[in-house]
């Protein structure tokens, strides 16, 4: 084989490697089709990472002062108006001052399996921060972050590095799990995440969210972490089915209670001044 066919095979291979590491943007695509269409409640918004531009669903709080914003993040291969856990909170959070906004996360096939999304950590602080400088740009500067199952770990990567921008944030259903790909090692984040945390499962849960729950612990004492909660709800199970009410109830909550509200930005229009 000559050295040029031997170069250009290997530039055909990484380019091709990237592809497959890369979120399933074709995907991301269909979902998009199907979702965008259903919407009842909220509106769908498109925001830009890098070269990808991917949706979410923004919903303005109902009351007269806002008490902030949440960024929900959705679990493996699903998408931002789900009916399990997120549609839920994205749809009845408004009704309690808090705007909503539903991202879609990168996602894989189908069958794809739990540690083949390591790869796509690296993708998502672009799009929390596009999910965050949308809702700075309609004036919201308390923001907190609710991410489920998968979202989770993608949720502890960020904020493990860069929590800034982020008030206070709740994990449900998060697997603590320390076996797979380092990328995916929620203890590592969870060790640098100091920020206001509400760690809530089921009782009757994925059995690697309820084998970890102590060493979450552990891993949050060791940041330092002095103001974090960890519930479990009797009766739900990963998906908190028959349990939405209970789940809201405990969040709104919490978050209201946590999320260090800040005054709102002098630079506000007039017109948008409660």
């Amino acid at each position: 084989m000559s050295k040029q066919l031997f170069s250009i095979l290997i530039m055909l291979l990484g380019l091709y490697s990237s592809a497959v590491l890369g979120s399933d943007t074709a995907k991301e695509k269909r979902w998009a089709d199907q979702v965008v269409d259903g919407i009842i409640v909220g509106d769908a918004v498109w925001l830009q990472a890098g070269a990808t531009k991917f949706l979410g669903i923004y919903t303005e709080n109902e009351l007269e002062n806002a008490r902030g914003a949440v960024i929900l993040l959705h679990g493996s291969g699903v998408h931002p108006n789900w009916p399990d856990i997120i549609q839920p909170l994205r749809s009845e959070l408004p009704a309690y001052g808090w705007t909503t906004l539903s991202i879609q996360m990168p996602i894989l096939a189908n069958d794809a399996k739990y540690s083949e999304y390591a790869p796509l950590i690296k993708e998502v602080p672009e799009r929390i921060n596009a999910a965050v400088d949308y809702l700075n740009s309609k004036f919201y500067q308390n923001i907190i972050i609710i991410a489920h199952s998968l979202g989770t770990n993608m949720a502890n990567s960020y904020l493990a590095n860069d929590a800034k921008r982020i008030r206070a944030y709740v994990a449900i259903g998060m697997n603590g799990s320390n076996s797979g790909p380092d990328e995916l090692n929620n203890f590592k984040y969870l060790e640098k995440i100091t920020l206001p945390l509400l760690d809530i499962y089921g009782s009757n849960d994925l059995q690697a969210v309820l084998d970890t729950v102590k060493q979450r612990k552990l891993a949050l004492r060791k940041a330092g972490n002095k103001n974090f909660r960890q519930v479990s709800v009797l009766g739900a199970d990963h998906f908190f089915n028959g349990l939405d009410s209970e789940l809201i109830r405990i969040i709104k909550s919490w978050i209201s209670n946590h999320s260090g509200r800040l005054p709102e930005p002098e630079d506000k229009p007039d017109e948008l001044k409660n």
